[in-house]
C-alpha cells in the first residue's frame, strides 16, 4: 500500500482512504479531495487486501473511495467485509459501471454512494461533500431514472432527471405524515439534515426524528434504501 502525502496538519483535518488499482485514478482522486481540504490526509490501496490494513490501522478515517473492480477480490465483497468491520466509516463505490443494478446492491450493501467514473470532477466534488455532511449520493441517471430493474423497468414518474421530486406522496398510504413527506423529498434531493432543517425550520434532532419515522414507514434501515425505494415504489413528493 501507497501511503499519502505526509500532513502535519491538526487532528481535524480530513482522512480519506482511495482504493483504486489504477494510480492515474487515484491520482486524480487525491486532486479533487484537495478542494474538500486542502489539508487532506490520503490513504491508498491497489487492492481489497490493503484496503483493510489501511482501515485497520485508521480507525478514525472520515472516508473511503472504493473501486468496485479489484484485482484481488470482488467490490461487492471488499465493501461487504469493510461496512462489517468499519462501519462508522462511510464507503463511497467508484464504479465503471453504470447499472442501476449495481449502484442498488451497493447501496443495499451499506454504501454511502455510488459514483460512475465517468462522472466530472465537480459531481465527484459534489458528492463527496454531500455523503462527509451526511447525506447520500446516487445519481439520477443511475437509479433515480427507472422504477425497477428487471426486464419490467418503468419509467419513474416520481422523480425528474436531476431527482426532483414533483407531487405530493400519499401520506396515509405510506403511513407519512406531511412533514415527514417533506423530509423526504428533500432527503431525495440529496440534502443534509442541516441543510433539511434549515429548509423547513426545524431543528436539526427534529429532522432526525421525522427521518427515523420515514424510515419505519418504508421498511429500511438507511436513507440510501429510503432513496431507492422511492425509486422503485414510485412515490410521488413534494414541498
Amino acid at each position: 500500500m501507497e501511503a499519502g502525502p505526509q500532513i502535519s496538519a491538526a487532528a481535524s483535518a480530513l482522512k480519506v482512504l482511495v482504493v483504486d488499482d489504477h494510480l492515474l485514478v487515484r491520482e486524480g482522486l487525491k486532486e479533487v479531495l484537495k478542494q474538500v481540504d486542502a489539508n487532506v490526509r490520503i490513504f491508498e490501496s491497489p487492492n481489497a487486501a490493503g484496503a483493510f490494513q489501511a482501515a485497520e490501522a485508521n480507525p478514525d478515517l472520515d472516508l473511503i473511495l472504493l473501486d468496485l473492480t479489484l484485482p484481488d477480490a470482488s467490490g461487492f465483497t471488499a465493501l461487504q467485509g469493510l461496512r462489517r468491520d468499519h462501519g462508522d466509516i462511510p464507503v463511497v463505490v467508484l464504479s465503471a459501471s453504470t447499472e442501476a443494478s449495481d449502484a442498488v446492491r451497493c447501496i443495499r450493501g451499506g454504501a454511502a454512494g455510488f459514483i460512475p467514473k465517468s462522472s466530472t470532477a465537480g459531481v465527484l466534488l459534489g458528492a463527496v461533500r454531500l455523503v462527509l455532511s451526511g447525506g447520500v449520493y446516487l445519481p439520477p441517471e443511475v437509479v433515480l431514472a427507472q422504477r425497477g430493474y428487471g426486464e419490467d423497468a418503468k419509467p419513474l414518474s416520481a422523480l425528474d432527471a436531476a431527482g426532483t421530486a414533483r407531487t405530493r406522496i400519499d401520506a396515509v398510504a405510506f403511513g407519512l405524515t406531511d412533514r415527514q413527506a417533506q423530509v423526504l423529498a428533500l432527503l431525495i434531493k440529496g440534502k443534509s439534515n442541516k441543510e433539511i432543517g434549515r429548509a423547513l425550520d426545524l431543528a436539526e434532532q427534529t429532522v432526525k426524528t421525522h427521518i427515523s419515522g420515514v424510515l419505519r414507514a418504508l421498511n429500511v434501515t438507511t436513507r440510501a434504501e429510503a432513496i431507492v425505494s422511492v425509486a422503485q415504489l414510485g412515490i410521488k413528493l413534494t414541498l
